[in-house]
């Protein structure tokens, strides 16, 4: 198949959410993301037959024209006022950089240049329970940010993030129509089945009610009186509330009140992370005690410096990988856990849960069945694959979690066998490859309790892998919370961008619209354009309405205490120009 047909211009007047679900393939008009035929037993997406390769598409009658309107290159959430709790306005947008680390621009290319993809990559979403017993939140009397004020809002945060995406008329640059979404891992927080069901609903559709437990009024820490915490419906003069944080009677009512999500209006693809796959992102799955008190009655909401420092040192060194040392802890602190109503819903979820809960024809959305993931994967118990962007371009999604315990990551030999098969197979398409965990991250090689003998493989050795075929353009991935940007050079013009976005539960709460051109002079472009949710930068306390909270939601993430100011990265993480040769 040749690489240098357009796929991106397509015939601008089909209904986006048009769609041929057939034999695990899905066609829109905005592109095609339909899985390729496996090569092997792992691989995700079986069929009856090959999926059909999508048609060229004829230019369409009018030039597409680049916009910036919603987009960080116009506007940026920026603090207007510089003392105690920041208030947020309409800031300076972020200019575009041309990185050519790769490749050297040519002049004239902006002219010349074909687009072959675009789509939206959405990360670490962290869509939270924050009533579940496992959560830690007593770790702030030890680190002030280990615990976020504003988490209670996840669920209208990436709501709101829904409606920006589903409002932008195409790629930014090329104006090409959108072909899917990814989102790169951690869209739960705590392996819990009630953020699993939340997170499904915010991109597939429906009415959502973010509460869990007593379905008449919130239980946690931030009405508990424990002054460590933002009680905001309290008097109480809080931590929170000394740093300059608001008094709103009637948040955590509206925090935990039906909610209404759109659902995406274009195809969307799930990649796991590491919350996704492990209770709190760090414990392997087997404690039947931890299980049961993931649905219990008791909740412990407050531990001594001491043993908090203790406890995330743990977490930090994954000296406990197993959660038998917080078991223990939490067994020693019986005496001190608050009631709270018990709930089944909360139950850790599996795996093959997982796999099963996105084949949920309740979630499908626009498509497509699975969202990557099929029954292949539950027989083989995998959760990688791999499915057709567009004409010229395949994408891959890999399972970098460690399921033996840690919140870095690795893949098996299994898996990195099927990577490179999988690039070999289609050496004549662009390669863009997905994960949760970015290279540096990928260096817990704990063996896999299902498969005990199977060697584990780091971030360097997947590089080396990508590195072999020179159609790899890109890995994109997350969980660092924090745009970054790296170029991997490699012989003979073999290489390829990293592309790490920033999350949306810490600030600057992110996605990243991604382009993919041919210059048509020997290189490619990958355009990046960064993109915050459709809530208005200015918040109105008085305001507890849907958009309101999704407002609120960022402001009391810029003021979270001892929040990191460097996720956004520089401004060659930001919207960029990466330039490469092409394979």
């Amino acid at each position: 198949m040749s690489r240098t047909r357009s796929v991106a211009s397509s015939v601008l007047g089909v209904n986006r959410r048009s769609v041929l679900a057939a034999t695990a393939a899905v066609s829109v008009s905005a592109g095609v993301g339909y899985a390729l035929r496996p090569t092997d037993s792992q691989a995700a997406t079986p069929s009856a037959g090959e999926a059909p390769v999508a048609q060229s598409r004829r230019a369409p009658a009018a030039p597409l024209a680049p916009y910036t309107r919603g987009t960080t290159l116009a506007s940026v959430a920026a603090p207007r006022t510089s003392t105690g709790y920041r208030r947020l306005g309409d800031g300076a947008g972020w200019s575009r950089k041309v990185r050519a680390e790769l490749a050297a621009p040519k002049s004239g290319r902006a002219g010349r240049r074909t687009a072959l993809a675009a789509f939206v990559q959405l990360t670490d979403l962290h869509i939270m329970d924050t009533q579940h017993p496992m959560r830690l939140e007593y770790l702030r009397s030890t680190d002030v940010h280990a615990w976020r004020p504003h988490e209670a809002l996840s669920v209208p945060g990436a709501i709101s993030l829904v409606e920006r995406v589903n409002a932008l008329l195409g790629a930014p640059v090329t104006g090409a129509p959108l072909h899917f979404a990814m989102t790169t891992g951690d869209n739960t927080d705590n392996n819990a089945k009630t953020e699993l069901e939340w997170f499904l609903k915010v991109m597939s559709g429906g009415r959502i009610t973010p509460n869990s437990g007593d379905p008449r009024h919130y239980e946690g820490v931030q009405n508990s009186g424990i002054k460590q915490f933002w009680n905001p419906d309290s008097a109480l003069r809080d931590a929170d509330k000394q740093r300059g944080f608001p008094r709103l009677q009637g948040f955590l009512a509206a925090a935990v009140r039906e909610l209404n999500s759109p659902g995406l209006n274009l195809p969307w693809y799930s990649t796991v992370g590491n919350h996704d796959a492990m209770p709190l992102g760090c414990y392997g799955h087997g404690d039947s005690w931890l299980a049961e008190y993931a649905v219990g009655g008791k909740k412990l909401m407050s531990l001594s410096a001491a043993e908090a420092k203790k406890l995330q040192t743990a977490i930090k060194n994954a000296s406990d990988p197993k959660g038998i040392a917080f078991r223990d802890l939490l067994k020693a602190h019986t005496r001190d856990m608050r009631s709270v109503t018990p709930d089944e819903r909360r139950a850790p979820y599996t795996p093959a849960e997982y796999i099963k809960a996105h084949l949920d024809p309740a979630y499908r959305g626009v498509g497509p069945v699975g969202h990557g993931y099929s029954t292949a994967n539950l027989a083989a118990g995998t959760q990688y694959y791999t499915f057709r962007i567009a004409d010229d371009v395949i994408g891959i999604s890999l399972d970098t979690t460690d399921p033996g315990g840690h919140y870095e990551g690795s893949i098996g030999t299994a898996q990195l066998r099927w990577l490179d098969r999988t690039l070999r197979d289609n050496k004549d398409s662009h390669a863009v490859v997905f994960s949760h965990h970015t290279s540096k991250t990928m260096d817990n090689t704990r063996p896999d309790p299902a498969r005990p003998g199977e060697r584990r493989h780091n971030g360097d050795e997947v590089l080396a892998v990508l590195g072999r075929h020179p159609h790899v353009v890109a890995w994109v991935n997350g969980h660092i919370h924090r745009n970054d940007i790296t170029p991997h050079p490699g012989a003979s013009g073999r290489s390829f961008w990293e592309i790490s976005t920033a999350s949306h539960v810490d600030h600057p709460q992110l996605a990243r619209v991604i382009e993919l051109v041919d210059n048509k002079d020997g290189t490619l472009s990958i355009f990046t354009t960064l993109v915050e949710s459709s809530a208005p930068h200015r918040t109105d306390f008085a305001d507890l309405s849907q958009t309101g909270l999704a407002a609120l939601y960022r402001e009391i993430s810029f003021n979270a205490p001892g929040a990191r100011t460097d996720l956004a990265g520089d401004a060659g993480d930001r919207n960029t120009e990466l330039l490469l040769k092409k394979g």
